[in-house]
């Protein structure tokens, strides 16, 4: 199969999924849904569970026949992106159940160039659960590297999804790599951080609630972070 046939193929789903998105906006909820999220790109104002519903149409009708052909396509969304939705389509084609084959570690830089471009938290947390926490399941030592680096990295997004990456591992949960991957940012004094530091321990608390306890107590973590983390273990 030809490049330029694969081409003309993501191009089909890239214009389908603009279209689709357009067809269901609504502007009246643009601006407050813009304002919510801070963000720079405007809303089309598509909610979340009509947006989920038409792109599963689209991309059950636009098929694509290869990994690079599924890569290219994200990002062409993701970069070419003139509203929000087109980035939480970009992710949510990233996670089609079409492709799920296609989760392989060639998938990472396309993962790692969304987080770092994506830099908030309503792209990055699904790309760090989901989709490099994935990458971590199926790649264990080769990801766990990766994870390891990316928690000292100066990017703050970087280090969000190394520590978020497990929060769907439960009694799964390399312990070891959690805290290592906390650790270089519990002294960091950005919220986003401290956050998911409360986030991931608070995941783990459903399955050892007393290990983490005894963590909280036994590090130097923020109020946010110790909250966080403790928010359902009880009293």
């Amino acid at each position: 199969m030809s490049g330029q046939r694969m081409s003309d193929r993501g191009k089909s789903l890239v214009e389908a999924v603009r279209d689709a998105l357009a067809e269901v906006a609504d502007p009246v909820k643009a601006p407050a849904m813009r304002a919510y999220m801070k963000s720079e790109l405007p809303f089309l104002g598509v909610q979340s569970g009509t947006r989920r519903t038409v792109l599963k149409k689209v991309f059950a009708a636009h098929r694509l026949g290869s990994a690079p052909e599924w890569r290219k396509a994200v990002l062409t969304l993701w970069r070419e992106a003139e509203y929000r939705e087109e980035r939480y389509a970009a992710i949510e084609l990233t996670g089609s159940r079409l492709y799920r084959d296609w989760q392989t570690l060639y998938t990472l830089p396309m993962y790692e160039e969304m987080i770092v471009t994506g830099a908030w938290w309503d792209l990055v947390d699904e790309l760090a659960v989901h989709r490099v926490g994935t990458l971590l399941r199926l790649f264990p030592e080769t990801m766990k590297a990766t994870v390891l680096e990316w928690a000292s990295d100066p990017d703050l997004w970087k280090r969000r999804t190394a520590i978020l990456c497990q929060n769907r591992f439960r009694e799964q949960t390399d312990l070891g790599l959690l805290y290592a991957c906390i650790e270089p940012s519990l002294s960091d004094t950005e919220f986003f951080a401290r956050k998911a530091i409360g986030w991931a321990l608070r995941e783990y608390a459903k399955t050892d609630p007393r290990e983490v306890v005894r963590y909280v107590d036994s590090h130097g973590i923020s109020g946010l972070s110790r909250r966080e983390a403790l928010k359902n273990v009880p009293g």
